[in-house]
């Protein structure tokens, strides 16, 4: 008898211990997601928008910006695509769902609600961020002209606005002269030259540094209102340029929103350029905070040699 209730009792003491250790681990995995939860919330929101680009590089260009953000623990990342072709009147993002939006769209307009649900987000203190072609896109919407600064093509022409690049004393100009906005020579490497070191996401990059083959945009023209320009490019003659200091990075102020502008990244090899890579990041960065916490990484391009990492999937790991 007494052997029996020995065994029970081991029995129940082991069947109690096996409760507690269930229990506790329940409750380390429902902390586990709580806590992954309460992280998920902590990350800047960004909306990724395309569909349609006439570059044809476009899916694997979003692929890529995508994961530079993720890679670096501080964004999620959602994509909304149009369709492929003309006004996608089902096209209706919840843009108050985000921080920030990342345009990688030149194609057909959006729907009229559409727009100006976009317009309401980026006055109502929303950030935007534009790559490459997104500055071509959409000539007669006259706020996203204002949230741009500056563009091209679509028939853009003086009654867009000025042109903007800084002449050969450095100082910025606004010429109001006759002629279409947009253009580009041959893809080249070119030297980027800092404009505004103090600026949080030029704090740290060197103040001239090879970028790696890209499209140099010029001629971009627009209402060029409450713009910074941070880095430009010069626009060599020998390679059908304009012979000016051009805009390729800059920041716009539209509303209480914040709009971070680059016309790099036209091509795979272009965008896998340190220098693009670390823009990309630190400008989304600002555009949904107002501030820039991310470092400028060690294989940062130099004036002497540019510095590029070959894409690899591996969704933000």
């Amino acid at each position: 008898m007494i052997k029996k209730l020995n065994c029970f009792w081991r029995f129940l003491s082991a069947l109690l211990f096996l409760s507690v250790c269930v229990t506790a681990v329940a409750q380390s995995t429902k902390a586990e997601k709580t806590e992954n939860a309460a992280s998920q919330d902590e990350k800047i929101k960004v909306l990724l928008v395309d569909g349609q680009n006439n570059h044809g590089v476009w899916p694997k260009t979003s692929e890529m910006m995508r994961n530079y953000l993720l890679e670096t623990k501080m964004f999620s990342v959602n994509i909304a695509r149009t369709a492929p072709k003309g006004t996608d009147e089902n096209f209706s993002p919840n843009f108050s769902d985000y921080d920030v939006v990342l345009s990688n769209y030149n194609g057909a307009d959006w729907p009229e609600t559409t727009q100006k649900n976009f317009e309401k987000f980026i006055e109502d203190g929303g950030g935007l961020v534009v790559v490459h072609a997104a500055d071509n896109a959409f000539p007669e919407w006259h706020a996203y002209n204002l949230m741009i600064g500056v563009g091209g093509w679509g028939n853009r022409n003086a009654q867009s606005g000025p042109y903007l690049y800084f002449d050969d004393s450095n100082k910025l100009v606004r010429n109001d002269a006759e002629g279409q906005g947009g253009s580009h020579g041959p893809q080249h490497e070119f030297m980027m030259t800092c404009r505004a070191p103090e600026h949080p996401i030029m704090k740290g990059i060197p103040q001239a540094w090879l970028h790696a083959q890209d499209e140099l945009y010029d001629r971009l023209r627009g209402p060029a209102q409450n713009i910074h320009v941070l880095a430009t490019a010069y626009s060599d003659k020998e390679k059908n340029g304009t012979g000016r200091n051009e805009p390729m990075v800059m920041v716009i102020e539209h509303g209480n929103g914040r709009v971070f502008h680059t016309t790099l990244g036209h091509e795979v090899y272009s965008q896998e350029c340190v220098g693009f890579i670390t823009l990309l990041q630190r400008g989304t960065e600002w555009a949904a905070t107002g501030k820039v916490t991310l470092p400028v990484p060690k294989d940062f391009p130099s004036k002497a040699k540019t510095s590029s990492r070959k894409f690899a999937v591996e969704d933000g790991k």
